[in-house]
């Protein structure tokens, strides 16, 4: 065994090679990465430009780096460029909206909507070069089609959204979180075993010529935190 490799519990482990920063350059890079994600919106209005998939792989590359439940990494990143699944997908998406905004949402989440200018129209579907539709497994499959446990499925996953988000954003590119509940038709449309559930939709790609954003102000760090010292 490796000299920086030992045994826990049977298993190997490698050791850590930990890169300590002074406490300016720590400050500095928190600082540098919450001034870009600041920057970051979600967009609804997106170009046909085209995005390599090669930036794409990185960036789904690096939302597999997120931690899981006894790493299981409970995810599945499908990623559609064709136009006819697109098409599909818009299809199905958009009845789903209609007979949410028609009849399943109460007023009150009607009149939440109203800022961002929502509605059941879905082009983004079809017009961003990219859709990555997430899928968390309730459970791991075998070969022979046996069950597997898999541990805290929700939080594992959502953990690894955030990431995806971010390494999207990181990237130059814009996306826009999309849960057309329900939204079992994408396991039908892209054929997923009976383990995977739809977690989330995300077009991703460059903005259109000229977009508007809600001007909404995020919330200050005294709201989000309380500090125990």
């Amino acid at each position: 065994m490796a000299e920086d490799s030992k045994l826990i519990n049977g298993h190997p482990h490698r050791k850590l090679h930990a890169v300590y920063l002074s406490e300016e350059d720590s400050l500095s890079r928190a600082e540098a990465f919450y001034q870009m994600l600041d920057s970051r919106r979600s967009i609804r209005e997106f170009s046909s430009r085209k995005v390599s998939k090669h930036i794409i792989e990185n960036i789904i590359k690096s939302a597999g780096t997120a931690p899981s439940g006894a790493h299981k990494q409970p995810w599945k990143f499908c990623v559609v460029s064709s136009s006819e699944i697109k098409q599909k997908i818009r299809a199905a998406a958009e009845k789903e909206e209609t007979e949410n905004y028609e009849n399943r949402m109460s007023d009150r989440w009607l009149k939440d909507l109203e800022p961002f200018g929502t509605d059941s129209v879905k082009e983004f579907i079809e017009t961003a070069p990219w859709i990555i539709v997430v899928f968390k497994q309730a459970y791991g499959l075998y070969e022979n089609d046996e069950k597997t446990t898999n541990y805290y499925v929700n939080e594992s996953v959502g953990i690894a959204c955030g990431m995806l988000i971010s390494a999207i954003h990181n990237a130059g590119l814009y996306t826009l979180t999309h849960t057309p509940s329900p939204m079992n038709f994408l396991e039908k449309i892209l054929n997923r075993p009976k383990n995977e559930r739809a977690y989330l939709l995300l077009p991703v790609g460059y903005p259109a010529d000229e977009v508007y954003v809600p001007d909404i102000e995020r919330k200050s760090l005294a709201d989000i935190s309380e500090f125990y010292e």
